[in-house]
């Protein structure tokens, strides 16, 4: 089967490359996904999953990307809760191969069943943005009703969904980003929004919550947004400076069958709405990794077209 490998650290975006692999195994609980759209980080060759296994043993040549949506094309042994021929969407393991295959072998409790009437390339762009922004927003920065919350790259993958998910629960909500994400930003709903290139991120005000994923200075400016009792909440490093009277927590995303599987009713409510803004075919996924191609919302990958009718 074909996939995008990447075989050397140094090489960076040159070491990316359309590559012919071995079919996957399926492990215990496993599943093998026929992946239809895959999505990624940008960021995850400098990832140290992406190059060795948890036990800290080089895996290359890895298989890239960890958002997919597909159909099941075979069970591992002990699976349960999933069936072949489904439709599913979903993140793969960080230190396993991940989407950008046809096929790719990823843990049953990773999933969650996917409608029918959702699109796979829709699908795809929700498992990381959809998990990070409800896990950042509620899990971490425990937002509530009635609360004020600042949102980094609001118009971007994870801060569009943390935008709509914030705005559903009744906060009051500030976007920041570059000027050309003020529409995009204001569309989905941002009570204020803030030009980080032309306006003080100090005039935002105090906040109950920050939503970081930029890192950086800006991460260490916002600090002193946090109001007392307040969260500074980043997805992007460990904060160097913490709210003098509140919480500061840096953390990854993980699977959650349960919280997608609500995520996905909120799609076809029209309560959510992922923005991808381009899709590109297997073969130019190299190329999306590029900062120069790089979009303010999601790229996907269409990665299988469905011989059985299940169409992207």
């Amino acid at each position: 089967m074909q996939a995008i490998t990447v075989q050397d650290r140094d090489a960076g975006l040159a070491g990316l490359s359309l590559s012919d692999v071995p079919y996957p195994h399926a492990a215990e609980n496993d599943v093998i996904v026929r992946v239809h759209a895959a999505g990624f980080t940008p960021g995850e060759l400098d990832w140290p999953g992406t190059w060795t296994d948890r036990a800290g043993r080089d895996r290359t040549p890895s298989v890239v990307g960890h958002e997919l949506s597909g159909v099941v094309e075979e069970l591992g042994f002990g699976t349960t809760g999933l069936s072949v021929g489904q439709r599913v969407f979903g993140l793969a393991d960080w230190t396993r191969d991940g989407t950008f295959a046809e096929y790719t072998a990823v843990e049953a409790r990773n999933l969650a069943p996917l409608p029918a009437d959702i699109d796979h390339t829709v699908a795809a762009a929700l498992p990381i943005s959809g998990l990070t922004a409800w896990q950042g927003l509620f899990d971490h920065g425990r937002l509530t009703t009635g609360q004020t919350v600042l949102i980094h790259g609001a118009a971007g993958g994870v801060g569009s969904i943390a935008v709509q998910l914030a705005r559903e629960a009744g906060a009051r909500v500030i976007g920041t980003g570059r000027s050309g994400n003020r529409d995009r930003a204001l569309a989905l709903g941002v009570d204020a929004f803030l030009d980080l290139e032309t306006e003080r991120l100090e005039d935002a005000g105090a906040v109950d919550v920050v939503f970081d994923v930029i890192g950086g200075d800006i991460l260490d400016r916002s600090a002193a947004l946090v109001r007392a009792g307040g969260t500074l909440v980043t997805i992007a490093m460990p904060p160097k400076i913490r709210p003098t009277d509140g919480r500061a927590v840096f953390f990854v995303v993980e699977p959650d069958r349960a919280r997608l599987t609500d995520l996905a009713t909120r799609l076809r409510d029209g309560r959510l709405k992922p923005i991808v803004d381009a899709v590109r075919p297997l073969a130019e996924a190299p190329a999306a990794f590029a900062p120069a191609t790089r979009v303010p919302g999601k790229t996907i990958i269409r990665v299988t077209e469905d011989r059985t009718g299940d169409s992207l």
